[in-house]
């Protein structure tokens, strides 16, 4: 069972916001395979169904980004997994707006849920899903971007990009991940 995960932080004001990417990621997979996220449980909301003929499981944590491991310890004593079976789907300032880019493991970079879930499941080899959000104007603070909304102009660059990453969940699904990393990590350069 592959247990896919959106990071973001919870509350309709921080809904639309480059940090809750991984939200919005979440809600178009449902939407497209047809899975309620309707299991609200205290660390997360969550939904199960099939996507290529595999079970998965779908989920935002309820937890502030920076306490992500939290939501992803549940998961794992939940569903039994280990963290292997994951996959993180969030927000990346390195990457530009509208990239994306899989990987199967690797450190925090800086990103405050990843650090968290790190030090949760006590490895850094999950594969994860990385959305570009690009990095604030002009060396600006960090908080104050990854918590603002997209611009007109970033915004159907995102919204690609949130589609790229169904289908490269799709691809993991019906081949691997290393089929989906070489097909998907070359979309947008």
């Amino acid at each position: 069972m592959l247990i896919v995960v959106g990071l973001g932080n919870p509350g309709t004001r921080y809904t639309s916001t480059r940090h809750n990417v991984g939200f919005r990621f979440i809600d178009l997979v449902a939407k497209r395979a047809d899975i309620k996220l309707n299991d609200r449980r205290a660390k997360a909301v969550l939904g199960q169904g099939r996507i290529a003929g595999k079970d998965v499981v779908l989920a935002k944590p309820r937890t502030f980004m920076n306490n992500s491991g939290e939501g992803i310890d549940y998961l794992l004593a939940r569903f039994g997994g280990r963290p292997s079976d994951l996959l993180i789907v969030y927000d990346e300032m390195a990457l530009p707006t509208g990239r994306i880019r899989l990987r199967v493991a690797g450190s925090h970079a800086g990103h405050n849920g990843i650090r968290s879930i790190i030090a949760a499941v006590q490895t850094e080899g999950f594969p994860r899903l990385r959305i570009g959000v690009g990095q604030p104007p002009g060396g600006a603070d960090s908080i104050p971007h990854v918590l603002g909304k997209f611009s007109k102009e970033e915004e159907p660059l995102v919204a690609q990009a949130v589609q790229d990453a169904v289908g490269a969940v799709q691809c993991i699904l019906e081949e691997n991940i290393d089929v989906a990393m070489n097909r998907y990590n070359v979309i947008g350069n």
